[in-house]
């Protein structure tokens, strides 16, 4: 390659247009044929220059717009028109459709006739004597399932097509939580307060979130916190894994329904390797799928980290959903029991189990 680029270096300083002047006419033909052969489509060459000019006449003058139409316009109107084969008279050929008119069918009611004993005893019957009849003959059961039959009837038998009354659903109510005073509580790592509960505040700001985030590393006194519906991206997933790394009281974390993706659960997922404390984390329903890479990443965190025994997503592809099935089964098998230690303690005894479902010595 080098040779190459040196036997071509002489060629830099040739003038291409002093030696296209000095060509004669047939010269430029054999170039022109060359370069066909070459670019047979003269990709090379300029839009503008690519159509050969093909025309042997020479110019008669400057172009004149208004006399090239009048003189197709001229030419038009001297053209004969071609005469028709079969000549237009404007005559319609054939029958006009006229659409068949069915007649209308009357309703015909039948009416059906009684003995004369009968129509007397059915006009001098009482209400209530027609509903015991409806219930002989059995159109009671035409009632709805929420109704019976108690013996009365109001109005005839308008009750036969009464619908059920609608229960209305009422919207719930705004979440009540004091984001900005809550936030301060966690910072002051207030003991009261155990619980925090963001859900479907879709205004709180990504900084306050990641406060909130920073602000729990250090708290010893919340144990569930959720952040479900709230719009929390990716730097909200990121900023609570951190959290996670230096958090050793928080049991639950909830981050449902948001717009987290493979890289914002990724964080999580490696921040639990970490921990030892948090037993349920739920990160399902989020705005796209999490893909076949995270959800492996998922199933080995959850094999590896025997303290989650609540793990709250679906997973979309088979080999990860059994391995997680299978991981959280064997850590809800090796948790302590709580019934257990519930019983000890009220027969006045000490639960002594180990912390991973262990017995201790005597125990069955």
């Amino acid at each position: 390659m080098a040779l190459y680029k040196k036997d071509l270096g002489k060629y830099k300083d040739l003038d291409e247009d002093e030696i296209l002047n000095n060509l004669s006419a047939e010269e430029l033909k054999q170039l022109e044929t060359a370069l066909e052969d070459m670019d047979p489509e003269n990709a090379l060459l300029p839009a503008s220059m690519r159509q050969k000019d093909q025309t042997g006449k020479k110019a008669t003058g400057n172009f004149d717009r208004d006399g090239l139409l009048t003189y197709l316009e001229k030419e038009a109107m001297e053209y004969k028109d071609r005469d028709d084969v079969v000549p237009f008279t404007g005559e319609r050929k054939g029958k006009v459709f006229v659409p068949k008119q069915r007649p209308i069918e009357s309703l015909q009611q039948e009416v059906t006739t009684l003995d004369p004993e009968l129509e007397e005893a059915l006009s001098s019957a009482t209400d209530t004597e027609l509903c015991d009849l409806a219930a002989i003959l059995g159109v009671h059961t035409l009632v709805t399932s929420t109704q019976t039959y108690d013996g009365t009837c109001k109005e005839g038998f308008s009750n036969v097509i009464k619908g059920e009354k609608m229960v209305p659903v009422f919207d719930e109510p705004p979440n009540p939580t004091n984001v900005e005073d809550t936030l301060q509580r966690i910072k002051s790592n207030d003991p009261s307060l155990t619980e925090v509960n963001l859900n479907n505040i879709k205004n709180v700001p990504i900084p306050t979130l990641k406060e909130f985030a920073k602000a729990m590393e250090h708290n010893t006194h919340v144990k569930k916190f959720s952040l479900a519906a709230t719009r929390s991206n990716d730097p909200i997933a990121v900023a609570f894994g951190e959290m996670l790394r230096e958090n050793k009281a928080l049991v639950s974390l909830n981050l449902e329904t948001n717009f987290i993706t493979g890289v914002g659960v990724q964080a999580l997922v490696d921040a639990l390797r970490d921990n030892d404390t948090l037993t349920e984390i739920k990160i399902d329903n989020q705005r796209q799928q999490l893909g076949t890479t995270v959800e492996m990443e998922i199933a080995k965190m959850l094999e590896e980290n025997h303290n989650v025994i609540k793990f709250g997503y679906h997973f979309c592809q088979q080999g990860p959903r059994a391995r997680a099935a299978a991981a959280i089964t064997k850590n809800n098998d090796l948790a302590p029991c709580p019934l257990r230690a519930a019983v000890a303690q009220s027969a006045g005894g000490e639960w002594k189990g180990t912390s991973r479902g262990g017995r201790s010595p005597g125990q069955s």
